[in-house]
């Protein structure tokens, strides 16, 4: 069963970020508020308010692309959770603003490159990840080549 509501949720997020790029409104939403590649997602200062949830988003994006197994809707859910014990309502609400800009456009831009799940990008993809499953968010803008 919750596998199954998992499933629609992304449906949902698919379906209503899918709604926003063919209006062209994304940028409108967007507010400047996460990262739309990975040059951004990079460029991200560690004392930024908004680094956690891109940096997050950013490795959840990549990872989703490039096959490996986890649940982005968990991971999600976890950072959220994490985030909220320390934050107030209002910025929660720009945080997941900017996890789920982050994640989609990454995911977006990445398109069908067929060269960018390297075995150096993954390895670096890898490392950020198994952190954040491990419930660790510190901030840390790598770039992964």
């Amino acid at each position: 069963m919750p596998v199954r509501v998992s499933y629609f949720i992304c449906l949902a997020v698919a379906f209503a970020a899918a709604q926003l790029v063919a209006c062209s409104t994304i940028d409108k939403v967007r507010s400047k508020d996460g990262a739309s590649n990975d040059a951004e997602a990079v460029k991200v200062k560690p004392e930024d308010p908004l680094s956690r949830p891109i940096q997050v988003a950013w490795t959840s994006a990549r990872a989703k692309y490039c096959g490996f197994l986890f649940d982005p809707v968990k991971l999600r859910a976890s950072f959220m959770a994490s985030a909220a014990s320390s934050t107030s309502p209002d910025q929660i609400k720009k945080l997941e603003h900017a996890y789920d800009y982050t994640f989609e456009s990454v995911l977006a831009g990445i398109g069908d490159d067929p060269s960018y799940c390297s075995k150096t990008r993954t390895d670096a993809i890898r490392a950020d990840l198994n952190r954040y499953l491990a419930g660790d968010f510190a901030p840390s803008a790598r770039a992964a080549r």
